[in-house]
């Protein structure tokens, strides 16, 4: 689903249900949305791929079902998607904004899960990381971004980098590329649209328009749906075997489902625990950690060009993200935590041989650890959105 990219390419929203009902340390909801986010993505190239159900937009059809009918019965029997209230919904601003964002959106999926039948998933995250690129060049188009050189030489690094690594893919194929970059540019203009006609500017007077991942979700799955069905009337229809469902497994494809949607439900926990400092580097880490769990899976070949390539992308991308204030006080924290550790471990004239540095370790590291963060924190980049 598009989760993963509303947490990593969005300022955080903040969910208050779940920030006030809940008090579990935030490393789970960090973890949480780790396992889901990569969970679903191998998931489904497991089921494209290797199980044999290629069939990318009936599967992402049955996706938006899913969570068409999973946000209706929450609405209806729980508190989680009680922040629905507060958008100020009508006909005209669902048809204006809705709508076509809910086009965008269904086109990003589509193309995300069709690019499963021709590329790796290391591959497809390595040309995942020009998506800021491809946000800020449609924001300068839409005139919602101001550019300027700086940004100009952090994008081009990114896009070096993604070059890079396209040139050293083995099983490079024309095909998916085009498909992932389809994917990318829908993306891209979903989220300037939302920017844009969900803003202050939108029309209806009632300011701007606030959603988390699963109110988002509560609204776009059925104009999503009813989008998807038609393209897969046109696309997959005549070629769909209903004996592919049974050889794949219902229990398989309500487990996708079931993962799919849990990705919405964890991102909504996550924003309202977390800051959008730590949001950025969970989603750069949770990239690596995947690009490492395909590679373990299907045994991908990674070539130095694409090792080298994705590595200036990263570094691209992290200080885009950032900003190197933040990237300096992060150093800072590191270096903090080591130096505790160290100081634990090897008591030094500054820790007593009686309590063998403990009491540096507790005392100073935490503290040293957190205001940096904080410092992080406040130094991310005022116009950058991930």
């Amino acid at each position: 689903m598009g989760a993963e990219n509303d947490l990593e390419q969005q300022q955080p929203l903040r969910h208050e249900k779940a920030s006030s009902s809940y008090s579990l340390h935030p490393l789970f909801y960090i973890l949480s949305w780790i396992f889901f986010s990569n969970t679903t993505i191998l998931f489904n190239k497991w089921l494209i791929d290797t199980k044999g159900f290629r069939y990318p937009v009936i599967l992402t059809c049955w996706h938006l079902i899913f969570a068409t009918i999973a946000t209706q019965l929450l609405a209806r029997t729980t508190s989680v998607l009680d922040s629905r209230h507060k958008v100020k919904m009508t006909g005209r601003l669902y048809l204006r904004a809705i709508v076509p964002i809910g086009f965008t959106y269904s086109a990003s999926l589509v193309c995300s899960n069709m690019v499963y039948l021709y590329l790796s998933v290391a591959f497809i995250q390595m040309l995942k990381a020009a998506a800021p690129v491809a946000v800020l060049f449609v924001g300068w188009v839409w005139g919602v971004e101001n550019p300027s050189l700086q940004r100009l030489i952090n994008i081009l690094v990114i896009v070096a980098g993604v070059a890079l690594a396209s040139f050293g893919e083995i099983a490079f194929s024309w095909a998916g590329f085009m498909y992932q970059l389809g994917g990318i540019v829908f993306e891209a203009m979903r989220l300037v649209m939302i920017q844009v006609l969900l803003g202050g500017n939108n029309g209806e007077g009632s300011g701007a328009v606030k959603m988390d991942p699963l109110v988002s979700l509560y609204y776009y799955a059925p104009v999503c749906a009813v989008m998807n069905m038609a393209v897969a009337l046109v696309t997959e229809a005549f070629r769909f075997d209903f004996a592919d469902l049974g050889r794949t497994g219902y229990g398989l494809l309500l487990l996708n489902a079931v993962v799919a949607f849990m990705l919405n439900v964890a991102g909504v926990f996550l924003i309202g625990k977390t800051s959008s400092l730590v949001m950025t580097l969970t989603g750069i880490l949770k990239n690596i950690l995947l690009v490492i769990a395909s590679v373990m899976i299907w045994h991908t070949s990674i070539t130095l060009l694409q090792f080298l390539g994705y590595g200036i992308a990263l570094a691209g991308l992290t200080y885009y993200s950032v900003g190197w204030d933040s990237i300096v006080a992060i150093s800072v924290a590191a270096r903090a935590y080591m130096s505790g550790i160290l100081d634990a471990l090897l008591p030094s004239s500054n820790s007593s041989a009686e309590d063998g540095g403990k009491s540096g370790l507790k005392n100073r590291m935490p503290f040293a650890l957190r205001r940096a963060l904080i410092m992080g924190g406040i130094g991310t980049r005022k116009g950058t959105k991930m």
